[in-house]
């Protein structure tokens, strides 16, 4: 039995920040983001909710869609950039909140790639047999390292989590093959300083050639083709980099997730936030073949084939 997804969850806060609030904010257009982004609304968390909060939430809608209970947890592990502070980790925050007694928690940093990170992470302890079941959780909190006064990034970013339960899944499904990289020469293009700082053309030029590149090289080291794609599920950074994935993967619009246009890019979170959305929507099926690709500051990049199912 290989290690798959058994539980998943997410969490988006209540206030929905839309690009003609941002018109009244500084200088911008919903016309000039939309067209450059293809992002229409985010959500931003109050100053009482903090990543700490988010991953709380989506982690306990994960826990409960997998019929299971915290303390059968083995292992936690956030992907995140935005801790509440340096230390204790969010894991560990979280570990309190769930009462999941029993396991060990630990924080990633790889940026928007994080939960690509995490996952694949929590597979080599249950392929081994080390753990059995792992709560990965993607959560983010940008708007509190967002420079309101800077139209270039503000537009871009807003805050999520997600979450999902791993654990052993039927024969043939579960995670078939994955990718993880980084190039820490091209840290300086995207960093946070007081606030996130990104050369938004250099990085353009990174993630479209990554995620088209990273998707491909899963299939093929799973002695699989595009043909055999059933959805995509790419970070949610720009619509411009989720349309250029889609292209290389020869797929069908209908085959992608685009949640871009109501949450923005929500780092960590995107993929696992996506991928509750499309489940419900009733576009991913038992058997399905998912690929799941991301790109982050680092810079870092990861990417999974996984076959849908328990």
């Amino acid at each position: 039995m290989g290690a798959g997804i058994i539980g998943v969850g997410r969490y988006v806060p209540e206030k929905v920040l839309t690009n003609f609030d941002l018109e009244k904010m500084m200088d911008t257009s919903d016309e000039w983001i939309r067209t450059r982004t293809g992002i229409e609304e985010r959500r931003i968390a109050p100053d009482d909710i903090d990543t700490s909060h988010m991953a709380y939430f989506a982690a306990e809608r994960a826990l409960q869609d997998a019929g299971m209970e915290a303390k059968d947890i083995d292992l936690i592990l956030v992907a995140t950039v935005t801790p509440d502070r340096p230390f204790p980790s969010v894991a560990c925050m979280l570990q309190e909140r769930l009462g999941a007694v029993n396991a060990a928690a630990l924080d990633i940093s790889a940026a928007c790639a994080g939960f690509m990170y995490g996952m694949v992470t929590a597979a080599q302890f249950i392929d081994t047999g080390t753990y059995k079941y792992i709560l990965v959780v993607g959560a983010d909190k940008l708007s509190k390292i967002t420079d309101w006064t800077d139209r270039n990034t503000a537009v871009l970013f807003g805050d999520g989590a997600g979450a999902v339960v791993m654990g052993p899944v039927s024969p043939g499904r579960g995670i078939l093959s994955f990718e993880l990289g980084a190039d820490g020469t091209g840290g300086k293009h995207l960093y946070k300083d007081e606030y996130i700082v990104m050369n938004g053309r250099e990085v353009f030029k990174f993630a479209v050639r990554q995620m088209g590149e990273s998707s491909v090289r899963v299939l093929e080291k799973a002695g699989l083709t595009k043909d055999d794609v059933d959805f995509l599920i790419p970070h949610q950074a720009n619509i411009r980099i989720v349309e250029a994935a889609r292209q290389r993967l020869e797929l069908p619009e209908e085959k992608i997730s685009t949640t871009i246009r109501r949450y923005g890019n929500t780092s960590a979170a995107s993929i696992p936030i996506s991928l509750v959305e499309e489940l419900e929507a009733g576009k991913i099926s038992d058997d399905d073949l998912i690929i799941m690709v991301g790109f982050g500051g680092g810079l870092t990049w990861g990417a999974i084939a996984l076959r849908w199912g328990r």
